[in-house]
């Protein structure tokens, strides 16, 4: 069976659950979600799965622990135990993150969502980011707002349990363990070329070495699409 793009995303995301063991993942969105549940149901068995709020949940959406969200912030959060997958308006090359603002804080021109639990999540656990669209708009030379505290500014504030880990794409999958901790790809999706990915990024990032995304298994296709999303929601957000 031959996989989207779309399928080749959720693999990818959950990819970045691979060893994590007995943690608690926060994926926000479809594709980070459905990447923590495939991820629970393969190769990381022990991963927590939290409804954001109260509940810990299986991945058919059976409660199986309370873990309301103050408890979480207490014991969870300020011990490297949370791996969140989160979104971004903007990226730059260091891994700075910002879902606050578009333009001057003091008068932006698009007000977004806040720096919400950014700053926590980046000072406190494993962080990594789902694009759906990788494009310039998003991949800029520096944010607006950082929201997400990326590793130049990690160092400046001596932030020490800082892990910026990945960011997953329509096109790929990238780290910041570059010179300096720039972004380079760790691997590209199927079809996906290095000019592609220069062409839709502001800022230089290193392709050379990027291997391709693994396709998903003929079982991780069957739970994609029979168990975990058989509506199809995934290829509304990464069309093929």
């Amino acid at each position: 069976m031959s996989a989207t793009r779309a399928e080749i995303a959720v693999v990818a995301v959950a990819e970045l659950f691979r060893g994590d063991g007995e943690i608690v993942a926060s994926p926000m969105g479809l594709i980070p979600s459905l990447g923590a549940k495939l991820a629970r149901r393969t190769f990381e068995p022990d991963l927590l799965l939290s409804d954001g709020e109260a509940y810990l949940m299986t991945d058919e959406g059976v409660v199986e622990g309370w873990q309301p969200f103050r408890k979480m912030l207490d014991t969870i959060v300020p011990h490297g135990k949370r791996h969140v997958v989160m979104g971004a308006n903007q990226i730059d090359r260091f891994g700075n993150q910002n879902i606050s603002a578009i333009g001057d804080h003091a008068r932006p021109a698009k007000q977004l969502l806040g720096v919400r639990g950014a700053p926590g999540n980046t000072a406190n656990h494993r962080t990594s980011y789902w694009v759906p669209r990788h494009s310039k708009r998003v991949f800029v030379d520096a944010v607006d707002v950082v929201s997400g505290v990326g590793y130049d500014n990690a160092a400046k504030a001596g932030l020490r349990y800082h892990d910026v880990h990945r960011v997953v794409t329509n096109l790929g999958v990238f780290a910041f363990d570059g010179p300096e901790h720039a972004m380079r790809a760790v691997s590209l999706h199927p079809g996906v070329t290095a000019e592609e990915v220069t062409a839709v990024t502001s800022f230089d990032v290193d392709c050379d070495g990027a291997d391709v995304s693994r396709e998903p298994t003929d079982e991780e296709l069957l739970l994609i699409r029979e168990i975990l999303d058989p509506k199809s929601l995934r290829d509304k957000e990464v069309p093929s």
